[in-house]
């Protein structure tokens, strides 16, 4: 018998909770926050759900819903949730160090050897403790297998019998859990294959945790299928992951907020997002010996299109914000057209390699100490005084031909001195 305890974290509404940590008048209206550029909603409230609006519903379509219903809509502030988001974790760890952060706002903590008699309570002191230490409220979920505690979550989040906290470790929970949760709303499923499973008659995680020919879920839906149909009988099939995996490609890129239509603008868009795609980099102490830019104009509207990508292959691996800006510009350079309505730029690092084992070269500009000191020194003020408290030249001082529409960002209440809340 599986004796694993598995308890999934979930933040409830992170973004918005997060826009109501610092605006106590917002406890009770409805709040959402928008993606880049002011785009489509990706956080909503339970008074904003109700309201009929839908994850990913475009704001100009429910703009008059919002403003007839009070809606306090922001931008998205990424730099606070993220800040926010490693409160949260900070506080899990004190619990267990078995603890795998599935997403910004997720974590499954391993309770192995716990007894089921108090491991409700020991849950609801981890929410609490959450909830005091950061302001934050959680929904936790307690299972058997990750894929059951994903599921037993979602009953804690919608039900609010639970207070919170619902372990389906009991057979008389985990019927009810089965038998109320569609096969869409079960993880790893998506939507794509929950159509397939209704086309053989299975609409709810029961059906599937019950359905007999095993052989036909792994064809249609592979071992991964299969794997999930057990995690639903109680047999772990996908372990806690500790370690983050180095990412073996780094993207930076972002929608511009208004048409851009010269070089300049775009050289300096790019130069920002390869400082970020740096930063994430040398976070993970990787290096990257392949480089690549793409640009294009707008497809929605009707206007003369145009869109290409340019890479080069370097000699000697790098980490260094200035080395990959300059290629960028020359990549940029061969492919820029004048003339054109240019809606997006992106940078693609590729070919990483660990940074203390990758293989230098007899020929090319290796990185040296003192490069290494200086892009370790940049990331350190800027980690500790705030995002781009230093940054290179050539990302420019004005960022309004270029950046993305955010006119209803709020403050950023933990990262930055100017807009530290006052009281």
């Amino acid at each position: 018998m599986n004796d694993k305890i598995f308890v999934l974290v979930d933040c409830n509404s992170f973004y918005c909770s997060c826009e109501r940590l610092f605006r106590p008048d917002l406890r009770f209206r409805p709040v959402g926050v928008l993606s880049n550029n002011d785009g489509c909603f990706v956080s909503r409230t339970n008074e904003l759900k109700k309201l009929g609006v839908a994850m990913g519903a475009p704001y100009f379509q429910v703009k008059n819903i919002c403003d007839k219903n009070n809606v306090a809509v922001f931008s998205a502030n990424f730099s606070l949730y993220t800040n926010l988001s490693d409160r949260v974790m900070n506080t899990l760890f004190e619990f267990t160090p078995n603890l795998e952060v599935y997403s910004v706002d997720e974590a499954f903590l391993d309770l192995t050897g716990f007894e089921e008699k108090t491991i409700e309570d020991y849950c609801r002191n981890i929410k609490a403790t959450v909830e005091r230490n950061t302001g934050i409220p959680v929904g936790i979920g307690i299972a058997r297998t990750k894929v059951l505690a994903k599921l037993a979550n979602r009953i804690a989040k919608k039900d609010e019998s639970t207070k919170g906290v619902y372990s389906v470790l009991s057979a008389k929970n985990l019927e009810y859990a089965l038998g109320r949760v569609d096969i869409e709303d079960i993880w790893g499923i998506g939507r794509q294959n929950s159509a397939k499973f209704k086309i053989l008659g299975i609409h709810k995680a029961k059906q599937l945790r019950d359905y007999k020919n095993d052989l036909l879920i792994q064809k249609q839906f592979t071992k991964v299928g299969r794997m999930i149909q057990d995690e639903l009988r109680g047999i772990s099939c996908f372990p806690l992951n500790n370690e983050t995996p180095k990412k073996k490609e780094i993207i930076s890129s972002r929608t511009f907020g208004r048409p851009v239509f010269d070089k300049a603008s775009l050289r300096e868009s790019i130069a920002c997002y390869a400082s970020l795609a740096c930063e994430k980099l040398r976070k993970q102490h990787s290096v990257c010996q392949e480089i690549e830019i793409y640009i294009h104009t707008n497809p929605f509207k009707e206007i003369p299109q145009y869109a290409r990508a340019n890479s080069i292959k370097l000699i000697s691996p790098t980490c260094d914000t200035r080395k990959i800006i300059k290629q960028a510009w020359e990549l940029l350079d061969e492919i820029f057209i004048s003339g054109y309505e240019y809606k997006k730029a992106a940078i693609k690092l590729s070919r990483i390699q660990d940074q203390d084992e990758h293989q230098v070269s007899l020929f090319g500009e290796n990185d040296s100490v003192d490069d290494l000191k200086l892009m370790l020194m940049m990331d350190t003020i800027n980690a500790r005084d705030g995002h781009e408290t230093l940054k290179i030249a050539a990302c420019g001082t004005n960022k309004e031909a270029w950046y993305m529409n955010q006119v209803m960002k709020s403050q950023r209440y933990v990262t930055g001195w100017s807009e530290l809340l006052k009281v």
